[in-house]
């Protein structure tokens, strides 16, 4: 599995602004709707609120990876986000989180969607990996580590 089969630069944010839970999720849909101005990137952004009120996706070592379904897409995308100064994100061990992988798929791709968020998971618990990424120049750089590692 390749990371790159599911996310592309665009979808690469190096520096995110947000401070918040819920802005960093509008925040990481927010490249989605800009590639495919047909997207509800409203809708998305309650898909993701609404998995984060079942239980953080914040799985601690300052990673969170939401993650949702909807009807509407035709197939699985990831954006991913880093935070350098991290945030609240009610992650299990209560440290902020620094490194986001979103994870939106369609309703009817289940077992991919779950293959996709344990490689993520594996990926995510190198810590070479994380300091890689955390550490990498720019986008550019951290497209090349994010293509490097599968």
């Amino acid at each position: 599995m390749r990371l790159e089969d599911y996310l592309q630069p665009d979808f690469i944010i190096g520096e995110l602004a947000s401070e918040s839970k819920s802005e960093v999720l509008a925040e990481l849909v927010a490249p989605i709707k800009a590639h495919w101005p047909e997207f509800d990137a409203k809708r998305a952004h309650q898909v993701l609120l609404d998995r984060e009120n079942l239980g953080t996706t914040g799985i601690g070592d300052g990673v969170a990876i939401p993650h949702g379904k909807m009807e509407s897409l035709e197939r699985i995308v990831i954006v991913v986000g880093r935070s350098r100064a991290g945030v609240s994100f009610d992650a299990l061990d209560f440290k902020p989180c620094r490194i986001f992988f979103l994870v939106l798929a369609p309703e009817h791709v289940a077992g991919l969607h779950l293959r996709i968020l344990a490689h993520i998971s594996r990926l995510l618990s190198d810590e070479s990996f994380r300091r890689a990424f955390l550490t990498a120049e720019n986008d550019v750089a951290l497209w090349q580590v994010l293509t490097a590692a599968a």
